[in-house]
């Protein structure tokens, strides 16, 4: 009995995380029922254990940057060790399966993350969690975009959207090891079942159909003639041939998001990202809108927003030219991490250019577009990894201005807005598509470049007569923004 009771201590000793399991807990100053309220914590929130007073641990949470004692009842603690990875595994295979404790949801899936093993997450177990985790995000955002568009979210799913787990794993997932680990698990080898493809491929929404998923794939002609290779399946579509076409639709619209993640990471560490870009174009190409479910057309929509805010990757950098007579985009370094974009011409140099601002987004110079008469000039800049912005340099009087349109007037998620061409009379062409905060927008706009002002605008750039006739060619033979 006293050996026991000394190895319980122990374990608890080195339990330093505790993972928040109820609505409306309390964080209060002492451990006492009445002490005052320090905040209100929600599922899934992760806090660091640093003591037990009572029936109370003393946490500080990092996300408030506050300590303070909460109910022991009201969290699981864990070690993050390896030995409890198969019972985070459990927890979460449980609370997939329930429709409310997304958040929750999130924080096992981010422990389990931290506390197996690198070969453990690199197999079958990994891919299961990751799967677990990209259903209950959506699952979460589409009770976030269900309550915003009713127009009354309730506070704790505002509190879920917004909260340090959903936050902090999703961009672990986006940027870690997580997206790294999807990507090399994408092709299924000759002769498996589907329960590899279910772990790259699995469609994130509750009405998915496992059991085709994991359904044996059947065998296929000449399969074992085929150069290995071959079989491992090296297209855009590898790894799905066995699957249905709304599922190989799926799994095309992951990999988008993969490719274009890992274009966008590989532009920002200064490394050719081309071959990223051209694989996260092509297998957008390669969904089947005939097959697509009614419930992944926004989901293609956000594939293709995503594959376009990436797309001047996948277009080699213009050489350096010597300023000549019109004006034309150099750029330098600024701070550590910051580009400085310079408008130059022959009388301008770099030590005096036309304008100047610096940015810490990704600068595409290849994008530069100058109109007819120089007066005007279009840039794509990128700030985040699905979010492109349209500059445009003006020259007013003897003075160039600098003018930002975002893709919408929404908080940064997934959007473009992008040069489409320059029309007589002082008019330029963009294309918006963004969605933000419950919303989706998409629209064609003629703008007038004097103003910035909006005179015209379309869901359908058909029903605009100066995107029939004067829309850029390089642009519509690139851009998916049209499709």
């Amino acid at each position: 009995m006293l050996a026991t009771a000394i190895a319980s201590a122990a374990a608890a000793a080195t339990m330093t995380t505790a993972i928040v399991t109820t609505d409306h807990a309390v964080l209060r100053a002492s451990p006492r029922d009445g002490a005052p309220q320090q905040a209100q914590l929600w599922q899934g929130e992760v806090l660091e254990v640093r003591g037990e007073r009572l029936d109370y641990l003393q946490v500080w949470d990092h996300a408030r940057e506050r300590g303070g004692y909460v109910k022991a009842t009201q969290v699981k603690r864990t070690a993050l060790a390896p030995a409890e990875a198969p019972e985070l595994l459990a927890v979460l295979r449980f609370i997939r399966e329930a429709p409310g404790a997304e958040a929750l949801g999130i924080g096992v899936a981010a422990a389990w993350l931290q506390a197996a093993p690198a070969e453990v997450v690199r197999g079958e177990a990994g891919s299961e969690a990751l799967d677990a985790l990209g259903t209950l995000a959506d699952r979460l955002a589409q009770r976030a975009s269900a309550g915003a568009a009713a127009g009354r979210p309730s506070q704790a799913l505002s509190a879920h959207r917004s909260g340090l787990a959903l936050r902090r794993e999703i961009r672990q997932l986006r940027a870690g090891r997580a997206r790294a680990h999807l990507l090399r698990r994408r092709r299924v080898p000759a002769g498996a079942g589907a329960p590899v493809a279910a772990g790259a491929a699995s469609p994130c929404r509750p009405g998915a159909d496992a059991a085709r998923l994991h359904r044996p794939a059947p065998a296929r002609a000449g399969a074992a003639r085929r150069p290995p290779a071959a079989r491992r399946g090296a297209g855009p579509v590898a790894g799905g041939d066995a699957l249905p076409g709304h599922l190989r639709n799926q799994l095309a619209m992951r990999r988008v998001e993969v490719w274009s993640t890992i274009a966008y990471e590989r532009a920002r560490q200064g490394v050719a990202a081309d071959a990223a870009a051209q694989r996260a174009l092509a297998e957008l190409a390669s969904v089947r809108r005939a097959d697509l479910l009614d419930d992944d057309q926004s989901t293609y929509n956000d594939a293709a927003m995503r594959a376009n805010a990436v797309r001047w990757a996948a277009v080699a950098p213009t050489a350096d030219v010597a300023a000549g007579l019109r004006p034309a985009i150099v750029t330098q370094p600024g701070r550590p991490g910051e580009t400085c974009v310079l408008l130059v011409d022959e009388k301008h140099g770099a030590q005096a250019p036309l304008a100047r601002r610096c940015t810490f987004a990704l600068v595409w110079p290849q994008s530069a577009s100058l109109n007819r008469d120089g007066t005007a000039l279009a840039l794509a800049v990128q700030p985040l990894e699905a979010w492109r912005e349209l500059w445009l340099f003006r020259r007013q009087g003897a003075q160039w201005t600098i003018d930002v349109l975002p893709p919408a007037s929404l908080q940064p998620g997934l959007g473009y807005a992008e040069f489409a061409g320059w029309a007589p009379g002082g008019q330029v062409l963009v294309a918006r598509e963004a969605r933000g905060e419950g919303r989706y927008r998409r629209s064609y706009e003629v703008v007038a470049q004097d103003s910035l002002a909006t005179q015209r605008q379309s869901a359908d750039p058909a029903a605009l007569g100066p995107f029939q006739r004067w829309q850029d060619p390089a642009r519509k033979r690139m851009s998916v923004s049209v499709r």
